[in-house]
């Protein structure tokens, strides 16, 4: 990770840059800031710096043997603390035991996840992780061992205010007095739970939201958006790079969800038994719960269409693609079949959710939007 790497903080890149250049590298240093704003990519971004044996001016190479194995997170004078769950049958569960996964959720994330992305991804099944007491044993430890090869042996602790009382008790010592050369980076989103012993031992960094210009091109580089749709992501994501991956997820879903209902009105309109067997059979394939995020979506684009056909434009609110469709597809939304096709999708998300056959339900929905689109056009003779 070089601080090229990390979106915007084009200050706070430049003010660690500086610290070693200038000869003031703080043996404890706490980086705080709110989730997504790229705080634990910079702490390694800064790590890799201190130990890159062919400094740039205010970067890191890249390419050197120790860059490389920073780059994956392997190098052996780089440590890492982090929030855990106790693994079943056992009584202290340590950072340790979850390294694999943490090199892999950083390296696809490039380091920017919130805390829920990782209890996600190690499945902790509600419960909520922490960092347990037994992490101090391994901190004095690790850092009580020569270093084997950097200038800079570092200790990065992700989400320092989720640690154990007991824990942070116990490494106050090491921290105010750390063997030679030793660098601990704190990464918190808050001081409000930390001990203030952690607080008064730590140099504050305070690292602010990213700008919304560094934030959309990221958007846009990294999910190829036009400009328009990246500053669109990106002053709605409120500086975070992972609030911006939240909402591009959003917007690829309803793109799909657009799409999907598309052809579902269209093949039932005008009863394509063969096409609509097809469909069925395609969004059966789904996840359940995506299925039934589908199902909610149809159902906020028949009240969107029954408003515009009562004329009530004021009310919806639907992109430029779902307006376009709407203009002709909202005329056939009378009261009556806004009321029907209601009741029959709330019906459907309710056998969805109760894990029925879904390639069944779906063909089975089509084919009575069919019947109800059918029995419409003959009232209008």
């Amino acid at each position: 990770m070089r601080f090229c790497d990390v979106v915007g903080q084009e200050d706070v890149k430049r003010r660690l840059a500086n610290s070693f250049r200038e000869g003031r590298v703080s043996h404890a240093q706490l980086l705080v800031g709110p989730e997504g704003n790229g705080c634990l990519a910079l702490a390694i971004a800064y790590a890799q710096f201190l130990n890159c044996t062919n400094k740039q001016e205010f970067d890191s190479c890249g390419t050197c043997p120790s860059c490389k194995k920073f780059s994956h997170l392997v190098h052996p004078d780089l440590h890492f603390v982090f929030p855990v769950i106790n693994k079943k049958g056992a009584d202290d569960t340590v950072s340790d035991h979850y390294i694999t996964e943490w090199r892999k959720i950083n390296i696809e994330k490039n380091s920017n996840f919130s805390f829920s992305n990782w209890l996600e991804f190690i499945d902790a099944e509600g419960k909520q992780g922490s960092i347990l007491k037994g992490e101090s044993k391994e901190i004095i430890r690790k850092l009580n061992m020569k270093t084997y090869e950097a200038e800079f042996k570092v200790m990065i602790i992700w989400l320092a205010e989720k640690m154990n009382e007991t824990c942070a008790n116990k490494i106050l010592k090491i921290l105010e007095e750390p063997p030679p050369n030793t660098v601990f980076l704190l990464v918190a989103e808050s001081t409000d739970a930390m001990l203030a012993t952690i607080l008064s031992r730590s140099q504050l960094v305070k690292v602010p939201k990213i700008d919304t210009a560094s934030l959309a091109q990221f958007v846009k580089t990294e999910f190829k958006f036009d400009d328009t749709e990246a500053l669109a992501i990106a002053s709605n994501a409120n500086g975070s790079v992972v609030k911006s991956r939240e909402l591009v997820s959003i917007s690829e879903t309803l793109a799909l969800f657009f799409e999907n209902f598309q052809v579902f009105m269209r093949n039932a309109y005008q009863f394509k038994l063969k096409e609509q067997v097809e469909w069925a059979n395609a969004v059966g394939k789904w996840g359940r719960e995506k299925q039934k995020s589908f199902l909610e979506y149809c159902l906020s684009m028949i009240r969107n269409n029954f408003l515009l056909n009562k004329e009530s434009s004021s009310l919806v609110h639907l992109s430029k693609a779902e307006l376009d469709f709407s203009a002709k597809f909202n005329p056939f939304i009378t009261e009556d079949v806004a009321l029907q096709f209601y009741e029959l999708i709330n019906e459907s998300h309710y056998h969805v959710e109760r894990n029925g056959s879904a390639k069944i339900i779906f063909l089975d929905t089509s084919i009575r939007i069919s019947r109800i689109f059918y029995v419409a056009k003959m009232k209008k003779q």
